[in-house]
């Protein structure tokens, strides 16, 4: 908290709602009455121009340069106008990262999220919101579920058309669309759409809309519960092959680390990238860094990560452990999955950095290593143990007939730190 800036006065932070002329709660429009300066963009200025008197305005600058703005007028009662709510995928959160906490008061307006609900009909708490605003347009991938409602906010680089795009592309090619434009403006439109329909429409949309996305169809691409299918991957083998922890596997070693919100996460020896995948896909709140030093496979990785839209919650790294870990935040959670023959150096470098309570699991397949696992499980004290082994014969057909073809068993280890029993 030592690095978050410090004001002379309250800085107030008023949410605007959606009409053209703003209409203010009786706290928002006494700061408003008191500041000496006033911040916002000309259309959320033009909006309050009504109330304005001796107060002096300037144009939002980009958020590089709010921080040091502000920081200039520090001296002075200053309001910030912000659109809809602030703390509802607005400027608040940027507000709480740079300033004291107790110096900020927020105003929350009627967001367009909100506006668009209404509009529709459809209760809040069944949608899921997603800001595209400044983030790649993927990342629509990592949420999209079949027979959903998403409230997406958007930018010039995802326009309508190119959402439509993105749920064909997921197999999502029966959902809705509706176009809110200009919300609780004069020129306001509401305009429902099919997903085919709207992918090759011409319409120049306002830039200043709301998408809201009802899936149907079947979600042929994306995944809709743990364990993805390994052909559904980009490996450096064949469809599903190559080196990729394999469905059955991936799913045990998910259940060995039970991903938690906040976690970071160190996949070590992360191959294509099946845990990774899996590991970010099933924990959004958490960060995943994933570790691969061989080419083929690391590009594999890359592509899989934008295959699923993961980039928000994902770091990729090209290099050999453990020096490839020394710079990293220390992990809560740790799977080590590949080691080039330096597994004992890597569990006992991971097992350092792990607090208290955190979580290592590592995998084997040759004897030699899982000897080296269990020599290691008996050297740690104060760590409760769970140890697994995961034979998997897979249905193939031979010559007409059905059997089954088994795989190498896999060995997995958990070490827990600071929770033997």
């Amino acid at each position: 908290m030592a690095d978050l800036l410090a004001l002379d006065y309250p800085l107030h932070i008023i949410g605007l709602g959606v009409t053209d002329t703003a209409h203010l709660a009786v706290d928002a429009q006494a700061a408003l009455n008191e500041a000496e300066w006033v911040v916002g963009s000309a259309r959320q200025l033009a909006a309050v121009s009504g109330s304005l008197n001796t107060q002096q305005t300037f144009l939002l600058p980009k958020l590089s340069k709010l921080a040091d703005c502000l920081l200039q007028h520090k001296g002075a009662r200053v309001v910030v106008l912000a659109s809809g709510d602030p703390l509802f995928y607005g400027i608040g959160r940027w507000f709480l990262n740079h300033f004291e906490a107790e110096k900020l008061i927020f105003h929350p307006g009627v967001s367009s999220i909100q506006t668009a609900c209404h509009r529709l009909g459809l209760a809040m708490q069944d949608v899921e919101v997603l800001s595209l605003h400044g983030r790649p347009l993927q990342r629509l991938r990592a949420v999209l579920r079949a027979n959903r409602d998403y409230v997406v906010l958007t930018d010039l680089q995802s326009t309508p058309q190119l959402i439509a795009q993105q749920c064909m592309d997921s197999g999502f090619v029966e959902s809705r669309i509706v176009v809110c434009e200009s919300l609780g403006y004069p020129q306001e439109q509401v305009r429902p759409f099919s997903c085919k329909a709207l992918r090759t429409s011409e319409i120049e949309f306002d830039p200043l809309n709301v998408v809201v996305v009802h899936t149907f169809g079947s979600a042929s691409v994306l995944p809709e519960f743990p364990g993805i299918k390994n052909e559904n991957f980009i490996t450096d083998g064949l469809a599903g092959e190559g080196l990729l922890s394999k469905r059955e596997v991936r799913l045990a070693i998910l259940s060995l680390l039970q991903p938690q919100a906040g976690d970071v996460a160190w996949d070590v020896g992360a191959g294509c990238g099946g845990v990774s995948v899996e590991w970010a896909r099933w924990n959004p709140q958490g960060q995943v860094i994933a570790i691969e030093q061989h080419l083929q496979r690391f590009a594999c990785l890359q592509a899989n990560i934008e295959k699923f839209g993961l980039d928000a919650n994902t770091q990729l790294i090209n290099d050999f452990a453990p020096q490839a870990l020394l710079d990293l935040p220390s992990p809560t959670a740790v799977f080590i999955g590949g080691s080039k023959g330096h597994l004992a150096e890597l569990l006992a470098y991971c097992w350092q950095r792990l607090p208290r309570g955190g979580r290592l699991v590592a995998s084997a397949v040759t004897e030699d290593s899982k000897t080296q696992l269990h020599k290691f499980a008996d050297e740690c004290v104060d760590t409760h143990i769970e140890s697994l082994q995961i034979a998997v014969s897979r249905g193939e057909t031979l010559a007409g007939q059905r059997l089954y073809r088994p795989q190498l068993p896999v060995t997995l280890v958990k070490y827990t730190k600071g929770s033997a029993s």
